[in-house]
């Protein structure tokens, strides 16, 4: 499936890590001693992109705590950060990064951006992502949120995760990269902001932040500095191409505008925003402006088809408009655009040169899937377990729907018997 749509008994030469050609199978060479892999009963596709990710979020996943959260600050003071965040050590960072790689796989993801949430799991707490990220063989950036509400000090650990995983990982052709990121403007001071963005500058890589993902974030900057959080960004020189936000659900249209302006990119998470009731988002206005979004799970409904379906489906509701956000819109920003969110416009695209991230998604459904109807038909009414084969970097993860990777049922049990544990915990 070319990125201008459904092409009908075409095919995807891969040498090495990147795609070779796209054409008609007639065409395609193919060579003495090559794999070929007949897909004619499905569709070939680029991997989705999970543009924001919380690999531990698997853990709260049916927790019961006595906490009583009645909106968003509630929901991170009495719930999230004493009965999640705080907990984490690094052996727990392993076993969630495992079984969310397992989820991602086989919901179609290929590259994923995760931001781990963990004060007291650090130092060393990305490289047990990347440990087990390289073992599943998915394209990740990683960071580590680095913010001060423990401390001055932690904040400092914080950033310095980040920039010693920057500068071991990002290397041309490395599949496992890091990022800068801090939390918000409520949890970093603005010494702290201006650090971590000059820190970003001198290392080369991008930087992150979560955005305005309630009206609590404006709410306090009003109260504190008297400005919105994306004009703060702006005055503090944060704001550029290298910035990926995350959220931005309390956006008013002027603040559109300065992040249209800067370059700044943004990931948009339909389903976790409803979750902790920060409201909806205003994606097509974004995308009007040119802003590119991409689509993640937040670590929360790790099935990148509902989070699809999410998008698609909430701004019709919310906007009264069956005719906003299309498809087609969403789809691109599961792919193309979700990878150009990430600085990656080399990910998300069935084109010769881009990287050979491809899955492929079974076609036998009960209504035909047609080139009118294709991206309705995979973003509304597919699911993981239509998914068949999944390659990263030229490399299959999944083939069949087996798993090549990672051992599902041992990551789940893993993972139940280490939850149980953790809950236990919280009593």
């Amino acid at each position: 499936m070319a990125e201008d749509g459904l092409k009908k008994d075409w095919g995807v030469r891969v040498e090495g890590e990147r795609i070779a050609e796209v054409g008609s199978n007639d065409r395609l060479l193919v060579e003495e001693g090559d794999q070929v892999l007949d897909a004619s009963d499905r569709i070939v596709a680029p991997g989705f992109i999970n543009g924001h990710m919380h690999m531990y979020g698997v853990l709260s996943h049916g927790i019961t705590v006595e906490a009583l959260v009645t909106e968003f600050s509630s929901f991170l003071e009495d719930f999230w950060w004493p009965y999640v965040e705080d907990r984490l050590n690094h052996e727990l960072v392993a076993k969630t990064t495992r079984w969310a790689c397992v989820e991602m796989i086989k919901s179609g993801i290929t590259t994923f951006m995760d931001v781990l949430e963990g004060p007291n799991s650090i130092p060393g707490a990305l490289e047990e992502e990347a440990r087990v990220a390289e073992e599943a063989g998915l394209r990740s950036i990683l960071s580590f949120e680095a913010c001060q509400r423990k401390n001055p000090e932690n904040g400092q650990l914080g950033l310095k995760e980040n920039a010693d995983f920057v500068r071991k990982h990002n290397k041309p052709g490395s599949l496992v990269q890091g990022m800068m990121s801090i939390h918000t403007l409520f949890t970093a001071d603005r010494e702290y902001v201006v650090q971590a963005k000059k820190m970003a500058r001198e290392l080369g890589c991008d930087i992150h932040m979560h955005l305005s993902e309630s009206v609590y974030e404006p709410n306090w900057t009003i109260e504190k500095y008297g400005k919105r959080p994306v004009e703060i960004y702006q005055e503090w020189g944060y704001l550029g191409p290298d910035v990926m936000a995350s959220q931005g659900v309390q956006l008013l249209p002027h603040e559109l505008d300065l992040i249209a302006r800067s370059g700044a990119r943004l990931v948009h998470m339909p389903l976790s925003n409803c979750e902790v009731g920060g409201g909806v988002a205003p994606v097509p206005d974004m995308l009007v402006r040119g802003i590119k979004v991409g689509l993640g799970t937040d670590g929360y409904v790790n099935n990148f088809f509902e989070v699809m379906r999410g998008a698609f489906l909430i701004h019709k509701a919310y906007r009264q408009d069956p005719q906003v956000m299309p498809a087609k819109d969403v789809y691109k920003m599961a792919t193309s655009l979700g990878a150009e969110a990430l600085g990656r416009p080399d990910l998300g695209r069935l084109e010769k040169g881009c990287l050979a991230d491809l899955i492929t998604i079974k076609t036998d459904t009960p209504t035909p899937i047609n080139e009118h109807n294709v991206y309705d038909q995979l973003v509304l009414f597919r699911n993981p377990s239509d998914v068949v084969d999944v390659m990263v970097n030229g490399r299959f993860l999944m083939a069949d729907g087996k798993l090549l990777t990672l051992d599902e049922e041992k990551a789940k049990a893993e993972t139940r018997e280490m939850a149980e544990k953790f809950w236990r915990g919280n009593k």
